[in-house]
């Protein structure tokens, strides 16, 4: 951990995402550029924060990152270099070679796109008489995990949603130093009761780091059945809930001390008292997590 890095103001913009994409993206200007000038170094934005999350209507949403044909970034990109802030850009649909993928964009200070992380676990559920799902109609996985490494707010990494749900990425991530992970994410009303704020205490209590969300607000007169949970929020490297918010539109602002982590880690060895000789999780890069 570099040791110039301790503490920073994080904020969690949890946007109104309408049926209006220009309107989206001055929104999200706007919190954006409240947090910054209220101190925040990172700014962390919802999943699909451009446009609702309905399925059948993203195609109409997407847009061509590599090929520069980006509003949503481009604007990403002059708010992160005007305010010298690192973005992690919730996530948008993205079209390539012919796909549609769910597509997060880290924003450095000098707005430039660090990292993109498409989203890895899509995300199918049938309850009957409750709700079905199924991302994998329509989108894509990626294939990579993502892990950024910054000189103003440490070294991050990325998830979508659903990726939260797998302790695997987030053990992967530890390995590879890690000192925070931020799932933009839209959990429902049903698995977002049951499971948001564990699997997010979960992520963060089990590898000893912390853990930052950001949901879309929930929107009664979305146009989708699919109705969002809310509740964005910052988990500490205990499990412990640093800051977090309710289903309205708002700003979650909390600091980041990533001291707490050597002194829990100093403290627990979890590391230490892994049992290697029994189980392991392999990298696929050829690490040992």
């Amino acid at each position: 951990m570099a040791s110039h890095i301790q503490k920073f103001k994080i904020a969690l913009c949890q946007l109104l995402v309408t049926s209006d994409k220009e309107r989206n993206i001055a929104r999200a200007r706007e919190l954006i550029e409240d947090a910054a000038l209220k101190g925040s170094k990172l700014i962390v934005l919802p999943e699909m924060w451009n446009c609702p999350l309905s399925l059948q209507n993203l195609s109409k949403y997407a847009e061509d990152i590599d090929a520069q044909d980006s509003p949503s970034i481009s604007m990403l990109s002059e708010v992160a270099a005007c305010h010298e802030i690192t973005i992690i850009g919730g996530s948008i649909p993205e079209k390539a070679n012919g796909q549609l993928f769910n597509t997060c964009c880290v924003l450095g200070p000098d707005g430039q796109v660090k990292a993109k992380h498409r989203k890895l676990h899509l995300f199918d559920i049938d309850i009957p008489g409750d709700t079905t799902f199924r991302e994998s109609d329509t989108l894509t996985a990626g294939d990579t995990p993502t892990i950024v490494d910054t000189a103003d707010v440490g070294s991050i990494g990325i998830g979508i949603c659903h990726d939260i749900r797998f302790p695997e990425l987030a053990m992967l991530y530890r390995s590879r130093g890690a000192h925070l992970i931020c799932y933009p994410g839209a959990f429902n009303m049903s698995t977002g009761e049951l499971l948001w704020e564990l699997m997010q205490r979960s992520r963060a209590v089990d590898n000893q780091l912390f853990v930052a969300t950001c949901s879309p607000a929930r929107n009664p007169n979305a146009e989708s059945d699919y109705m969002i949970w809310g509740h964005s929020s910052l988990v500490g490297p205990f499990g412990d809930m640093i800051a977090t918010t309710g289903h309205d539109e708002a700003t979650v602002a909390g600091e980041i001390d990533y001291s707490m982590i050597h002194s829990r880690r100093e403290n627990l060895s979890l590391a230490e008292q892994r049992r290697g000789v029994i189980y392991k999780t392999v990298d696929v890069l050829g690490q040992i997590a």
